[in-house]
């Protein structure tokens, strides 16, 4: 599946994994203009069916598949190849998500609407930038509320049971919060 540029190069390969099928297929026309060669999957299970049978060297996977974490798929597919760069996109960003997708292997974590100029820029990235400027914003309450409901859920791998126990709320009411985009800065 891989396309010649000229004779002796060789487009490097992107895996797309987005449960989001028009998304998927948007992000995969503009890589492929940024000369990329793109294979797309739905599903974790899918997106492994594809990494065992051709590693790819760059992959995009989002944060939330169906019901399942995509954090799963990218420890996978560091196992399969560590040289794999991966971002991780989500529209649920939070704090805990980016510090687990960064210790198992993503090169980079981005929220949301991204482009794939931004996606360009995280996978060229290899080294943090210390002079970031700090935020003199603090975080709102709604937006504590959901990085600590995300990092007890992390702490509890994902299992909505018991974090519902450890927080004192009733289960329904945490999937009710989970379900609700979290609050902006």
């Amino acid at each position: 599946m891989t396309e010649s540029l000229t004779d002796n190069t060789e487009y490097p390969s992107l895996l797309v994994v987005d449960d989001d099928i028009v998304f998927c297929d948007v992000l995969a026309k503009a890589m492929t203009k940024r000369g990329f060669s793109v294979t797309c999957a739905h599903t974790i299970e899918a997106a492994l069916k594809l990494a065992e049978a051709s590693t790819p060297e760059y992959a995009i996977v989002d944060l939330k598949l169906f019901s399942e974490s995509g954090l799963v798929l990218v420890e996978k597919l560091k196992v399969l190849d560590p040289g794999t760069r991966i971002v991780m996109l989500t529209g649920y960003a939070s704090i805990a998500t980016a510090v687990e997708a960064i210790k198992l292997g993503a090169t980079h974590y981005l929220a949301k609407p991204v482009d794939a100029d931004e996606i360009m820029a995280a996978f060229e990235r290899t080294t943090g930038e210390s002079g970031i400027p700090i935020s003199v914003n603090p975080l709102s309450v709604g937006r504590l509320e959901w990085e600590y409901i995300q990092r007890i859920l992390t702490e509890n791998d994902n299992n909505i049971s018991v974090t519902a126990k450890i927080l004192n709320m009733h289960r329904r009411t945490l999937q009710r919060k989970l379900a609700k985009r979290p609050h902006r800065e």
